[in-house]
């Protein structure tokens, strides 16, 4: 792999851990001879260009009996190798992207081991392989019939032209969200998400396993404009973000049998929610919302970038508006995160910002200098009640991010396995970059004692609890 030309040495200069990506770049050079770097120009979600080295070349796939080469591109983001590669296909002009489970219209790959992205353990090479794995399993391209071959095609155009626009902007086809359950929470999300303006048509459909009732009859009675309330999940379909806030519990219930009673009603309507939506995101508020997003990706088979928990989104806001208000540290360039689990086990991160950007750079952990901040702003943070009003804004500015393909990033409850060296398939809250195909979990940090023990202990409380679980 040939790393001389003054072009690439140039753009190289600007990556944070250049020697780490010449050495990551070299290993895949050894077992994939033909893929080469080389610079371009990535359009970041601020709509600011960026020069930026990508690795184009060829895998092998096995089809049917027969051997096939799929072009691919990697976006190599500054922070490379700890920060996954953006992973494109790059049809020629007789080829046609075959969207499916690991591919979507625009030939975008997603695949665990970028959502689970964690180097070193994680490496390209392994991508790679998994990449070629998948699409043995599930071809990507197909080759374009005579009729298709006459007409010009915007898709293929866009990717051969290997230019990436982030997003920020609205989708052309028709947004459509769904509500579940009819509660407080419920009619919250609703409210909210439509004064966002950023859906076309909003479903709030009131389950009857549900226990939390509320004013689905006066949203009826008032028909808000584009607002439809149902009670049967098939008006769902279709839609680009499904929010599940439903409770199935009473008070007189111990901890066990709430989230088992929790369990029992998303098991009849999980499943079906992701069949009449395969594209859509699912976004779980139902309490406990760490247990309850690691049920609901267990139930509807879809990959953990398409389900997602409220977390600790509305914390990670508010701290980081205390931060930035009240302690007047808004200069510092840093966002708060707050991490973990929704517990008195939580962690808070900062979080380096690019200059005159929105793009995360780095998480780093509190460190002896900044720990007197954090500890006053956390305590500030306390006695702030997650109401219903406060819960359904934080639900509708994470759906704003998803269906706006906003790339903005969100403190969500994601699946950690890989994440700092947590090896149990647990949901915790963690910084993610959300857009329209979910999200893609940033890499992990190594934390103090202290905060690593918070993670650890909440790891196996979640353990300790699913043993107890009839899944």
């Amino acid at each position: 792999m040939d790393f001389s030309s003054e072009s690439v040495k140039k753009v190289l200069s600007k990556y944070k851990f250049r020697d780490v990506a010449i050495e990551e770049l070299q290993k895949v050079s050894r077992l994939h001879h033909d893929m080469k770097v080389i610079s371009g120009t990535y359009m970041s979600s601020d709509s600011l260009q960026k020069d930026l080295l990508k690795l184009i070349g060829n895998i092998p796939v096995r089809y049917q009996g027969r051997s096939y080469n799929l072009p691919i591109l990697l976006w190599l983001l500054e922070s490379f190798p700890f920060t996954p590669p953006v992973c494109f296909l790059r049809p020629t002009s007789s080829m046609v992207i075959r969207e499916g489970k690991h591919v979507d219209s625009k030939g975008r790959i997603h695949l665990p081991g970028l959502h689970n992205w964690d180097h070193p353990k994680s490496t390209v090479n392994g991508l790679l392989a998994e990449m070629i794995a998948k699409f043995e399993e599930e071809p990507p391209l197909a080759t374009k019939s005579s009729a298709q071959s006459d007409n010009p095609n915007d898709l293929l155009a866009y990717v051969s032209n290997l230019a990436l626009n982030e997003g920020g902007n609205r989708l052309d086809q028709e947004v459509k969200v769904s509500v579940i359950g009819g509660g407080d929470l419920g009619i919250a999300a609703v409210l909210s998400i439509m004064a966002k303006s950023c859906v076309d048509k909003l479903v709030l459909i009131d389950i009857p396993e549900s226990s939390t009732k509320g004013g689905t009859m006066d949203l009826e009675i008032f028909s808000l404009p584009k607002v439809e309330v149902s009670k049967d999940l098939s008006a769902s379909a279709g839609s680009k973000v499904v929010v599940i806030t439903a409770n199935a519990w009473s008070d007189e219930q111990s901890y066990l049998s709430v989230v088992q009673t929790n369990v029992d009603m998303y098991r009849g309507i999980i499943p079906r929610l992701a069949q009449l939506s395969p594209k859509a995101v699912l976004l779980i508020a139902s309490q406990p919302v760490d247990i309850m997003t690691r049920v609901a990706w267990r139930q509807s088979h879809l990959p953990p970038t398409q389900v997602i928990g409220m977390g600790c989104n509305l914390d990670s806001e508010r701290l980081s508006h205390i931060i930035n208000i009240s302690l007047v540290a808004n200069n510092t360039g840093k966002q708060a995160w707050v991490i973990g689990e929704l517990s008195e086990n939580k962690v808070a991160l900062w979080g380096s910002m690019g200059p005159g950007t929105d793009q995360l750079q780095a998480l780093t952990p509190v460190s002896n200098s900044t720990k007197p901040l954090m500890d006053r702003a956390l305590e500030m943070l306390k006695g702030r009640g997650q109401r219903s009003w406060s819960v359904g804004l934080s639900i509708a500015d994470i759906t704003h991010s998803i269906v706006t393909d906003k790339k903005k990033i969100h403190s969500v409850t994601t699946l950690a396995e890989g994440w700092g060296g947590i090896s149990s398939k647990v949901f915790l809250s963690l910084p993610c970059i959300l857009g329209e195909n979910g999200s893609t979990r940033l890499p992990g940090v190594a934390l103090g004692s202290e905060d690593e023990m918070k993670l650890r202990e909440s790891v196996a409380c979640q353990v300790n609890l699913f043993m107890q679980l009839r899944l």
